[in-house]
């Protein structure tokens, strides 16, 4: 009779192991799981990253407002007819002012 248990014991063993342990076992599913989570989150960044980077297109194509704001602070740019400042402070970090230069007439 003892030998019949350990045999049954064994098989319920075996049977169990696929379960658990197998290639399509609860491990491999909970991993599966939590790797299609992080993957929504890296999915839901770049959406959202997308999206910012879409309405900046759409306001450089339709505006030349947003064009000229990038040219002045990213290249330094001014307007013929400006005059530049630069006023820099001890205390305060270098600012930057743009001044229209009156007209001649």
């Amino acid at each position: 009779m003892r030998w019949v248990t350990l045999i049954l014991l064994a098989l319920i063993l075996l049977l169990q192991y696929p379960l658990w342990l197998g290639k399509g076992g609860w491990f491999k599913v909970w991993d599966m799981g939590r790797q299609v989570e992080e993957q929504k989150k890296a999915n839901q960044q770049t959406q959202q990253r997308n999206a910012i980077l879409d309405a900046e297109v759409r306001d450089l194509k339709q505006g030349t407002d947003a064009i000229e704001e990038h040219a002045r602070s990213e290249l330094g740019m001014i307007k013929p007819g400006e005059v530049f400042f630069q006023i820099v402070g001890e205390n305060s970090p270098a600012s930057a002012v743009t001044v229209a230069k009156p007209a001649v007439r």
